[in-house]
């Protein structure tokens, strides 16, 4: 039976935001340029210079604001606009001819809102004639004034530079702009048109004619550009990385390349359309092409109507191995391996928009249900063109088709010999994926309903065959492993982290520990505070699930470690300095049971095991482990390593960093650098510290008492200096400071507490001096014990005090 194409309606556009003004535009402007945003949602209209207010309209299906934008004569509106593909929130590059930039976002407040703006060409007198966003990259054709002689051709035909800027997101900025490099370099002007893996350099109507047969395809997942000539049937592949500083210059570019200069007519294209197969060209005769990535062009079919001039309005697209073409009122229907016509309707209307599939993974509900067909837009709604089966076909149940699918996908994974059938599966208890499916659509549960509770799922799970798709094709191999490591770190947090989960979530960390942390980091939503620590926003069911699984001190079986371990372990390799942030973030997560503040071993000491046994793991490390703890025992262990290394002052300052909450363990660590204070002298220099740990409560006998108990024993009398090269004994004047601290502010009005107090205080004026009486000479024979401390001939003057 002959299958027959539909046009089946969507949408009147009632349910988007501003749709009188969105049907208006579409009706009124045939020269519109219409782009959809990666997730079907938000639609934009860019309408050329001239146009009347609003130039640009952006309508969004369901809750949002619209925006809109006009700009007064003599500030022409943007060269060209795009949706960026970040799935947080819509955003949206403008990008102007004098190279001006903004980046406007929905979402974090009210409407639409300007997040950032910059300059594609700072140092001015460049103008940029085509620009294109293709996979987190911002690539531009701009003209230049410093166009050279050559021998392709005039210095104005080669004036042109072809630049990247990388595009990443970048919370309140939008995003971030990465340097700019260069490309290509005196070439001529391009347009740019960009698919999901490649990016199509095309000849203009400007474009020399000695080079315009010529058009170039860049690849970024390769790193190559190929330079081909289609119609000579001509390709050369030559390295273009940025990441590797590649760049090129043109004219050098095609003097390595024989052939290519043959004397050739221009391409005569009418339309230009990237596909996911390659790069579709209408020409004025009607006939259909193909560029391939390789470069090679194969003819797909001539329609019935040829374009009319460049005034026809014309669209290209593909679904299902089906061209379609939309040529002013009529849509043809071809099939691109025969080149057959298929089908060939009259629409009510010649001002028609093909919309561009979304991209893999961010389809919303319609988007599920439109998958398989293309979307066209015009003034009268949005229209799905697809093929649809002829009546009186007996089309197979939903439980057969669960059970045949999961028949094929068992299939292709079994080691067996013997061939599964979808009978086996329905009554084997092996198998209970398919079961359990079949049994939710044997409970009458609508389409609807179900498709709403398996989205997310069914988006994720999409991507993710998608992903590995390509990284079995060889696309993008390092970027489609990291982006599956990622995918699969992700899973496995939202699963109960046991048994298979857990050995497998292991075996990621240790395949790709940089792609596997970087999933955590976003599931934990883990950012640095600028004071050296780590915040995170992630809801108490993740922290449940990474702090969860303690082995208590025992050792992990078949060396699987618990989530917590594993990520301090991934830590200890990529950034040993945030593993203390880390441990003393999780310390204040938790509840009972989940490792942190519950029975078992504390974190830190989880963490500890990690590095390894005493003698081997990082002393710097284990420090910052232990005095981040918050616990006693940890913390006195800490500062007794510091005392033994002789680093009073980080000693002092961890004590110090207590609160008013821990004053036992500040006295504790005052009374162990006080004992230290005593027996020698290498604490003098941070008395002030030490003064400020002293306890407000600690009174001046008992600290008296203090010292008294960790004074060296004196094995000889006291002599008023100590000898040479031995450290001089603790004195009053040292100690002053201290007396001074553990006194009260005010002379107390009540009795003396201490027998010492009364020295700490200074009446504010000497005592009287006593009276002196007339000096009178002692003559050493009148004392002769004298005789042993003056020398002979000499006499000592004393006072007479009556």
């Amino acid at each position: 039976m002959k299958r027959m194409g539909t046009l089946r309606l969507l949408s009147d556009l009632s349910h988007f935001s501003g749709a009188a003004r969105l049907r208006e535009l579409l009706a009124g402007d045939p020269a519109v340029r219409v782009r959809c945003s990666p997730d079907g949602r938000h639609l934009l209209l860019l309408r050329p210079p001239g146009a009347p207010s609003p130039q640009l309209l952006v309508a969004v299906r369901g809750p949002g604001a619209e925006l809109e934008r006009a700009w007064p004569a003599g500030h022409p509106p943007p060269l060209d606009a795009f949706f960026l593909p970040w799935p947080a929130r819509p955003a949206l590059l403008l990008v102007w001819e004098s190279g001006l930039t903004e980046v406007w976002g929905a979402g974090v407040g009210p409407g639409w809102q300007l997040l950032r703006s910059t300059e594609l060409c700072p140092g001015g007198g460049a103008r940029v004639v085509a620009v294109a966003a293709h996979r987190g990259r911002l690539v531009w054709c701009e003209e230049r004034q410093d166009g050279a002689e050559g021998w392709l051709g005039p210095p104005a035909a080669f004036s042109h530079y072809v630049c990247v800027r990388t595009l990443e997101p970048s919370g309140e900025a939008g995003t971030n702009l990465g340097p700019t490099h260069i490309l290509l370099r005196h070439c001529p002007p391009f347009g740019l048109l960009a698919s999901r893996k490649d990016l199509f350099l095309v000849p203009t109507a400007t474009t020399w004619p000695g080079v315009s047969h010529i058009l170039l395809i860049w690849s970024p997942s390769k790193g190559k550009v190929m330079v081909a000539a289609p119609c000579l049937g001509l390709s050369h592949s030559k390295s273009l990385n940025p990441g590797r500083g590649d760049t090129w210059d043109f004219r050098t570019l095609l003097r390595g390349l024989p052939g290519l200069l043959c004397p050739m007519k221009p391409l005569t294209v009418h339309t230009w359309a990237p596909t996911a197969q390659g790069l579709l060209l209408l020409d004025f005769r009607g006939a259909v092409s193909l560029v391939q990535s390789h470069g090679g062009m194969r003819a797909v079919g001539t329609l019935q109507e040829a374009p009319v001039g460049l005034a026809g309005s014309a669209a290209l697209g593909t679904f299902h191995g089906t061209l379609a073409c939309v040529l002013g009122s009529t849509l043809e229907l071809l099939d691109m391996g025969s080149g057959q016509l298929l089908e060939r309707k009259v629409l009510s209307t010649d001002r028609v928009h093909l919309l561009a599939p979304p991209a893999p993974g961010m389809e919303d509900e319609e988007g599920l249900e439109t998958r398989g067909g293309l979307r066209l837009l015009s003034a009268l709604g949005l229209f799905r063109v697809g093929w649809e089966a002829p009546q009186g076909l007996e089309v197979p149940s939903a439980e057969d088709l669960v059970f045949e699918e999961a028949c094929e996908y068992y299939q292709r994974r079994s080691l067996r010999g013997a061939q599964l059938t979808p009978e086996e599966l329905r009554h084997n208890s092996t198998f209970r994926a398919p079961q359990a499916l079949a049994s939710i659509l044997q409970g009458h549960v609508s389409p609807s309903t179900l498709l709403t509770t398996l989205r997310a799922e069914l988006r994720d799970y999409r991507a993710l065959d998608q992903l590995k798709a390509h990284v079995v094709a060889g696309d993008e191999e390092e970027a489609g492993w990291t982006e599956l490591a990622e995918h699969e770190v992700a899973r496995l947090l939202r699963t109960e982290l046991v048994g298979d989960q857990l050995a497998q979530l292991n075996t990621v960390f240790q395949a790709l520990p940089t792609a596997a942390w970087g999933a955590v980091l976003r599931a934990l939503q883990l950012q640095p505070d600028g004071n050296g620590r780590l915040r995170s926003h992630a809801p108490p069911d993740v922290w449940k699930k990474v702090l969860g699984g303690s082995s208590a001190g025992k050792e992990p079986p078949n060396g699987i470690l618990p989530p917590f371990e594993l990520l301090c372990q991934c830590l200890c390799r990529l950034e040993p300095r945030w593993l203390p942030p880390f441990v003393e973030l999780a310390q204040q997560q938790g509840g009972p049971g989940w490792g942190a503040g519950g029975p078992g071993l504390p974190l830190y000491r989880r963490a500890l095991a990690v590095l390894g046994d005493e003698g081997t793991r990082s002393e710097a490390l284990e420090l910052e482990l232990l005095l981040g703890s918050g616990r006693p025992k940890a913390v006195l262990q800490a500062v007794g390593q510091l005392v033994q290394k002789e680093q009073w002052e980080r000693a002092l300052e961890a004590g110090l960093a207590l609160g008013p909450s821990s004053p036992l363990l500040r006295s504790e660590i005052f009374k162990l650098l006080l004992a230290e204070f005593a027996r020698h002298r290498r604490l003098d220099a941070y008395l002030p510290l030490l003064c400020r740990l002293c306890p407000p409560d600690l009174a001046p006998a008992e600290l008296l008492l203090l010292l008294r108990t960790h004074l060296p024993d004196e094995l000889e009398p006291p002599t008023p200096f100590p000898e040479p090269g031995t450290e001089p004994p603790l004195t009053v004047g040292l100690l002053r400071a201290l007396l001074e601290q553990t006194g009260a502010q005010g002379r107390p009005s009540g009795p003396v507490l201490s027998l010492y107090e009364d020295i700490l205080w200074d009446p504010g004026t000497p005592p009287p001096t006593p009276p002196r009486g007339p000096v009178t000479t002692l003559q050493a024979s009148d004392h002769p014990g004298l005789e042993a401390w003056a020398p002979s001939g000499q006499g000592l003057c004393v006072t007479d005090t009556g």
